[in-house]
C-alpha cells in the first residue's frame, strides 16, 4: 500500500471531561478492524486508557496515539489518531497534541453542551490553527438536545456550526441521523452497529430536513465563487460532490465547522464520522508549509511537507515504558528517517541516534524500517530529548516552534517513608518530569523538603499513585500549598553600590536603576539599558541584566517569585581594576531587593474558573458556599435537570471542595475548575501568608 499523503489524516478527539471521547476512539478502533471487541471505559477494558490509573478512574490522563485505516470511497486512508484528556488538570496533553495535529474531531455532550473545558480546548486548537468537525455525542442521554448544542457552539464559542446531520429521535428513542447532503435517513439496529440500513424520512421531519438541507448547500456555496453563482440560479444544480468540496475547503479554512451526531456508547452512528474525517479535515498536503528558524543564522526558512525536503520533524511527548524505555512521539514535518540513522537535536545542538522507529497503538509498538513526512511515529533509543524539541537533519538545522507550557499553580511537600527509598524517589521524579511539562520539582532550600508542583489537587495525586505504581516508591505528603506570586505596583529609583575590600583586589559596583511594573502582556524581566557615555561598560550590562532575572524568582514580600518587572538601568559607574562582571551581578541583587522593600509590593493568588452543575433546589446553598469562598458570581443558566452555576474563585479556597459539594447537594452535584488568572489578594490573606513564610 503506498503512502500517500493525501489519504493520510492526523487527528484528535478533544472535549470537555466526560463527554465520551475515549469510547468514541474505542469505537473508531473498534469499526476500523484495529480491535475485535469494544473496550469500555466504563468497564476498565479500554485500549486507549491503558493505564491503570485510568482504568479505574475512567478518566483519560496520557494521550495515547494509534494508527488505523478506514476505506472510504473504495481508498484506504491512514488516520493518526489521539487521543486526548478532558480533565484540565492535564492540560498540557491536549496542548502538546495540537501543536503537531492537522485537524481535530470536537466532541460535545448532548446533553452538558458546551462545557468549560470545551472552551479551553477549543482556544487552544484556534492557537494552532486546527480546523475541527464537531460530534454531538450521548445522542441517547436523557436530557439530549442536539440543537441547543448547536446554538452554544455558535454562541460561546463564537465558531460557525454547519449541520450535517439530523438525529432521528432524542434521547431514549434516538435510532439513528437523516444526511443531509444526500437527504437519506439512516438507521443502527444491530447491537455492535456494524450494519446500517436506509429508511424513509419520518413524516414530521419531511420540513426541518429540507430546511436544514438548504442551510448546507447555502453554506457550501459562501465557501466558492463558482458555487454561488449556481446556487442564485438553481440551487438544485449543486451536486453532493462539490457540496462536500466546498464544505471541506471551508472546513480547512477555519471558515465553517461541520456537525454531526451520533451515540458512541449505543454504537449507532460512528462510521459517518469516519467519512467525515476523510471528507473534510486536512490531509498534511493541505496545511502550510512548517516554518522554523535557522538556529546558526537565526533567518527564517519553512519545510514543505516532502519525503525529499531536508528531515525535520518535533517531538511532542516522551513516556517510559517498561519494556523499551524511554519513548519520544515526534511528528515529522519534512523529509524522512530511516531506523537507525542519525539525526541532530536542534534545540540541545546535540547529535542523537534513532536507534528505531515505531508506530504505536495505545502502549504496544509496531517496528517501521522508515518514517516519512506527514507521518506521527514514536523514537527509541535516544539520549536526551525533551518535550518540544526539534528533531532535524545534521546539515540543513532548523528550529520549529517550540510549545508554552501554563504555570503550575499547586505545590505540597512530599518525602519517601523509608530512608533507602530516596534515590528511587529522585530518579521517579526525575521521569515523571521528563515526560510532563507542567510538573515541577524543586528542592527547598531553606528546610530541604523536596517540594512538587502541578495544576491541580487530582493531577498531583496521579503522579504520587504512579510513584507508588511504576517506581515502587510510597512518599508522605504535606499540605497543599498555593503557587502565589508577587508584583511591584509603583515606580522607584534607587541608587545602589557594592564594595568590598580585602587586601588585594577589591570589588566594586556602581548602578543607579528604576523599578516598575512590567508593560501589558509582558512576562518576566523587561530590562531597558539607558546608561549613556559607557558610565558602565558595555561587557558588565549583561550581567546587571542576569543579577535582576535571578532575583525574580524570589520577591520581598514572602520568598515568591515575579511574574513580571520593568527595570530601566540608568546610570553608574565602575572602578578599572576592582570592577567585574561577578560585582556587577552581585549589586544587581542587593539593589532589587532595596529596591522592591522601597517599592509597594502586593502578593497575587491564583484565580480559578469554577462551573458547577447543581439541582435547581440546592443553587441557593452552593452559591452561598461559593460567596463564603470570597467566589464572584458571573452567571447562572438553566441545564437539563438543574442549573450551571459560573464563577470566579481563589484556589486557597478550593481544597476539597468536591467533598464539601457532595455533602451540600447529597451528592448530586459536580464540579469543573480551571485555572484563569492571577489577582491581588487581599490584605488579610498577604497578611497571613507573609506571616508564614517568615515563621
Amino acid at each position: 500500500m503506498a503512502n500517500d499523503l493525501h489519504q493520510t489524516r492526523n487527528i484528535g478527539i478533544m472535549a470537555h471531561i466526560d463527554a465520551g471521547k475515549t469510547t468514541c476512539s474505542e469505537r473508531i478502533l473498534f469499526y476500523t478492524g484495529k480491535t475485535h471487541k469494544i473496550g469500555e471505559t466504563h468497564e476498565g477494558t479500554a485500549t486507549m486508557d491503558w493505564m491503570a490509573q485510568e482504568q479505574e478512574r475512567g478518566i483519560t490522563i496520557t494521550s495515547a496515539a494509534t494508527t488505523v485505516f478506514w476505506n472510504y470511497d473504495n481508498k484506504s486512508y491512514k488516520i493518526n489518531l489521539i487521543d486526548t484528556p478532558g480533565h484540565v488538570d492535564f492540560t498540557v496533553e491536549v496542548e502538546r497534541s495540537l501543536r503537531v495535529l492537522d485537524g481535530a474531531v470536537a466532541l460535545f455532550c448532548a446533553v452538558g453542551g458546551v462545557q468549560p473545558q470545551s472552551e479551553t480546548v477549543w482556544r487552544q486548537a484556534t492557537k494552532y490553527k486546527v480546523p475541527r468537525i464537531c460530534f454531538v455525542n450521548k445522542m441517547d442521554r436523557t436530557g439530549a438536545d442536539f440543537y441547543n448544542v448547536v446554538n452554544q457552539i455558535s454562541e460561546r464559542l463564537h465558531a460557525h456550526p454547519v449541520v450535517m446531520q439530523l438525529p432521528i429521535g432524542q434521547e431514549d428513542s434516538f435510532i439513528g441521523v437523516v444526511d443531509l447532503i444526500t437527504k437519506k435517513a439512516y438507521k443502527w439496529s444491530d447491537e455492535k452497529g456494524i450494519e446500517h440500513e436506509e429508511i424513509p424520512i419520518p413524516d414530521d421531519m419531511m420540513e426541518q430536513v429540507e430546511a436544514y438541507h438548504n442551510k448546507l448547500v447555502e453554506a457550501a456555496a459562501e465557501e466558492d465563487e463558482k458555487l454561488m453563482e449556481k446556487f442564485f440560479e438553481d440551487p438544485s444544480s449543486i451536486s453532493e460532490e462539490e457540496i462536500i468540496a466546498a464544505i471541506r475547503k471551508g472546513t480547512i479554512a477555519m471558515n465553517i465547522n461541520p456537525v454531526l451526531c451520533g451515540s458512541a456508547i449505543k454504537n449507532k452512528a460512528v462510521q459517518p464520522l469516519l467519512d467525515a474525517i476523510v471528507r473534510y479535515l486536512p490531509s498534511p498536503l493541505d496545511v502550510e508549509a512548517v516554518v522554523g528558524t535557522n538556529p546558526e543564522t537565526g533567518e527564517e526558512c519553512d519545510r514543505k511537507v516532502d519525503p525529499k525536503e531536508p528531515f525535520s520533524a518535533l517531538a511532542f511527548k516522551i513516556a517510559t515504558d517498561p519494556f523499551v524505555g524511554r519513548i519520544a512521539f515526534f511528528r515529522v514535518y519534512s523529509g524522512s528517517l530511516e531506523s537507525g540513522s542519525y539525526v541532530l537535536n536542534a534545540s540541545t545542538g546535540k547529535k542523537e541516534r534513532i536507534s528505531r522507529i515505531l508506530q504505536m497503538h495505545a502502549n504496544k509498538q509496531q517496528p517501521l524500517d522508515r518514517i516519512e513526512a506527514g507521518d506521527i511515529g514514536a523514537a527509541v533509543g535516544f539520549k536526551e530529548i525533551k518535550t518540544g524539541n526539534t528533531l532535524c537533519d545534521e546539515n540543513n538545522p532548523i528550529i520549529l516552534e517550540s510549545m508554552t507550557f501554563p504555570e503550575p499553580v499547586i505545590s505540597i511537600a512530599i518525602e519517601p517513608v523509608s530512608q533507602q527509598d530516596v534515590d528511587k524517589l529522585s530518579n521517579g521524579l526525575m521521569k515523571l518530569a521528563e515526560e510532563d511539562p507542567t510538573f515541577r520539582v524543586k528542592s527547598d532550600e531553606n528546610s530541604g523538603q523536596t517540594i512538587i508542583s502541578g495544576m491541580g489537587e487530582l493531577h498531583l495525586d496521579i503522579l504520587l499513585d504512579r510513584l507508588k505504581r511504576e517506581f515502587k516508591v510510597e512518599c508522605n505528603q504535606g499540605r497543599p500549598q498555593v503557587a502565589y506570586k508577587e508584583a511591584v505596583c509603583s515606580t522607584v529609583e534607587h541608587r545602589e553600590v557594592y564594595k568590598k575590600q580585602t587586601g588585594g583586589r577589591g570589588k566594586f559596583a556602581d548602578i543607579l536603576f528604576e523599578i516598575s511594573p512590567a508593560d501589558e502582556g509582558v512576562k518576566g524581566l523587561q530590562f531597558i539599558n539607558e546608561v549613556k557615555g559607557g558610565n558602565v561598560p558595555k561587557e558588565f550590562i549583561p550581567s546587571v541584566e542576569k543579577g535582576f532575572k535571578a532575583s525574580l524568582e524570589n520577591g520581598v514580600l514572602a520568598g515568591y517569585p515575579l511574574e513580571s518587572l520593568k527595570v530601566r538601568l540608568l546610570d553608574g559607574s565602575f572602578h578599572p581594576v576592582d570592577s567585574d562582571a561577578l560585582s556587577f551581578e552581585v549589586c544587581a541583587k542587593m539593589g532589587f531587593r532595596e529596591a522592591c522593600r522601597k517599592a509597594k509590593s502586593i502578593l497575587l493568588e491564583p484565580i480559578m474558573s469554577v462551573e458547577i452543575e447543581t439541582p435547581d433546589q440546592n443553587v441557593g446553598d452552593v452559591s452561598s458556599d461559593l460567596n463564603r469562598r470570597r467566589g464572584i458570581m458571573e452567571g447562572i443558566e438553566a441545564k437539563p435537570g438543574g442549573q450551571a452555576i459560573r464563577a470566579k474563585v481563589p484556589l486557597a479556597e478550593m481544597f476539597g471542595y468536591v467533598t464539601a459539594l457532595r455533602t451540600l447537594t447529597s451528592g448530586r452535584a459536580s464540579s469543573t475548575m480551571e485555572y484563569s488568572h492571577h489577582a491581588e489578594a487581599p490584605a488579610n490573606i498577604t497578611a497571613e501568608v507573609v506571616k508564614q513564610a517568615t515563621k
